[in-house]
């Protein structure tokens, strides 16, 4: 038991023993290391400070991300507007020509419109209108709603009152110019006139 105690004992020194020889020998080859590279502390905020400019990295690369996102997404939209809207310049002149064949139209006489000879010119006239109504429609040209409505400042252009107890003041009560639409955009308002209670 005794010599068991000593062999243990005899063992323990042994390790002890190796053990300083591995620090001293480990000690050895630190030798001409620089300190800042010997310190465990230092090589730990190393990586912390790694860490956090690769999260800052991936930060900044996910808001450039989603800002190219969004601005691909302004551009397409604006292609599509573009697409869309393309007509509005053409479609507002077009109006004028449209507005002009409407008064044409009602500016023929009665007792013409019903004499034979007239009559293939007024149904002339008639089909383009038609014609016309069918193109804005295809289009996305569409005439706004206005008598007997409430005043849309949105949509009607208010260009006289007229005294009237027929209707509530405010109300369209005679159509000047017909407004459009093209697709949700105001193409054109409508020249209107707008009851107000009578003096």
């Amino acid at each position: 038991m005794i010599e068991d105690d000593k062999n243990t004992e005899d063992m323990d020194n042994q390790d002890a023993q190796d053990m300083a020889e591995q620090c001293a020998a480990a000690q050895s080859e630190l030798e001409g290391v620089p300190e800042h590279l010997k310190s465990d502390d230092n090589e730990d905020d190393e990586i912390a400070k790694l860490q956090d400019q690769l999260a800052a990295a991936k930060q900044e690369v996910l808001y450039a991300q989603a800002e190219t996102q969004n601005v691909r997404r302004r551009l397409e939209k604006d292609a599509q507007d573009a697409r869309a809207y393309a007509a509005t310049g053409f479609a507002r002149d077009i109006l004028s020509v449209s507005d002009n064949l409407s008064r044409a139209l009602e500016a023929i006489p009665d007792e013409i419109k019903d004499e034979e000879k007239w009559k293939g010119l007024i149904t002339g006239i008639e089909a383009t209108g038609r014609e016309l109504e069918t193109v804005f429609g295809k289009h996305g040209i569409k005439r706004i709603a206005a008598m007997g409505l409430p005043l849309d400042p949105n949509q009607h252009q208010a260009m006289v009152e007229i005294p009237t107890a027929d209707e509530e003041p405010g109300t369209v009560v005679q159509e000047m110019q017909s407004g459009y639409m093209i697709k949700d955009r105001l193409l054109r308002p409508a020249f209107v006139g707008v009851a107000k209670k009578p003096d």
